[in-house]
């Protein structure tokens, strides 16, 4: 099954509608990058933990961490505790 292409233009209006509501800047929304991680995550046998993951990366990236970094860490993580490490 293959997943539509992430259209974050087409998406722009909604997460521009959303962001006023919350009070975070669009700017700071990279709709690809999140469908990417939590893909992944799903994909390494952890579906359920899919959307769980992108609030983890978006606290971390509140807090200050760096978005790549973060991101590469909580994939890091979901693969281990895919294989048994999270127990």
């Amino acid at each position: 099954m293959t997943r539509p292409p992430v259209d974050q233009a087409l998406w722009q209006p909604w997460i521009d509608h959303v962001c006023a509501a919350v009070g975070v800047d669009p700017a700071l929304v990279d709709a690809r990058a999140i469908h990417d991680l939590t893909g992944e995550v799903a994909r390494v046998g952890e579906r359920p933990m899919a959307p769980v993951s992108a609030h983890l990366w978006g606290v971390a990236v509140g807090a200050g961490a760096d978005a790549d970094a973060a991101g590469a860490a909580l994939l890091d993580a979901a693969r281990d505790a895919a294989r048994g490490g999270g127990s």
